[in-house]
């Protein structure tokens, strides 16, 4: 069968070859654990049970999980196998299943619930950069939605990822989350809900603005904003020297006062002490 299931609809039979992802139809996945360095309702006291999943259909130049999003690492694992790493981390305590970088996977990730249906929230942490169809596959053991949204302007999105319709394609997707779901937070917990993510990078504050202004006027049912901070110097950035440095304190300044302007109701933002490689995984597979 040709995969279509994103964006790029490469149209390539995954059994036979790898897609525009970098990966064939085999789940490969490169770590699971109890991470505690997500949004506060998303981690809670012992850490939300992530699942990275190798391959990338977006590849952003300066991903921080290069090695994965390349598919330079991995394990192959069943749908079988990934049920019963979901139930490992229920039993370990972890406050949800947080499914990352997944888009490519749905068909798999899908059988492995049907399998096992965890008894705690499940998270679809994405780059944004999905189809309705592959939304609408997963969408009935979603209960939280993380998508990025990652840049305004077609420009910037070319540059740095190939891609110059992602904000219309991420948008088209975020907003179908939006309507989906309503925020439900008990005892400090993320039970339901979505939060859309925006990573300010360097000499890109003009187009942060934009899309915080995109957020204010499209926000419902609750959802939250995260501006983050952590940009590191990382992945496949020889071409472009802006991205050689962390954001300054400038730049972050003046993203947050306009945040604060500009009527997002509900909001997380990371400190700039998270820009550091310590809070980048080590990768197990």
């Amino acid at each position: 069968m040709k995969c279509t299931i994103c964006p790029n609809n490469c149209n390539i039979d995954r059994n036979e070859q790898k897609g525009a992802c970098g990966v064939g139809n085999d789940i490969l996945i490169s770590k699971y654990y109890l991470h505690p360095f997500e949004e506060p309702v998303i981690s809670g006291t012992k850490g939300s049970g992530t699942v990275f999943f190798s391959g990338c259909s977006l590849k952003c130049v300066y991903c921080q999980n290069y090695e994965l999003s390349r598919a330079k690492r991995g394990k192959i694992v069943t749908p079988s196998e990934l049920a019963d790493i979901f139930k490992t981390l229920e039993d370990a305590g972890a406050s949800n299943i947080n499914l990352v970088t997944p888009t490519h996977y749905i068909t798999g990730i899908v059988k492995a619930f049907e399998l096992y249906r965890p008894n705690i929230p499940v998270v679809y942490n994405t780059h944004g950069y999905e189809t309705l169809d592959g939304l609408k596959i997963i969408a009935p053991y979603v209960d939280i939605y993380l998508p990025d949204l990652k840049f305004c302007s077609s420009e910037v999105s070319l540059k740095y990822t190939g891609k110059k319709d992602y904000f219309s394609v991420a948008t088209n997707a975020i907003s179908y989350m939006l309507e989906s779901k309503k925020t439900v937070i008990e005892n400090g917990l993320m039970k339901s809900g979505v939060i859309v993510r925006h990573l300010i990078l360097p000499e890109n504050v003009s187009d942060s603005k934009r899309v915080i202004d995109w957020f204010a006027k499209n926000q419902k049912n609750g959802a939250y904003l995260s501006i983050m901070a952590q940009y590191t110097p990382f992945g496949s950035i020889e071409l472009f020297p802006e991205l050689k440095r962390k954001i300054t304190k400038k730049e972050y300044d003046r993203v947050l006062e306009y945040a604060q302007l500009s009527g997002v109701e509900n909001a997380f933002v990371q400190d700039l002490t998270s820009s550091s490689e310590e809070f980048i995984p080590k990768w197990d597979f």
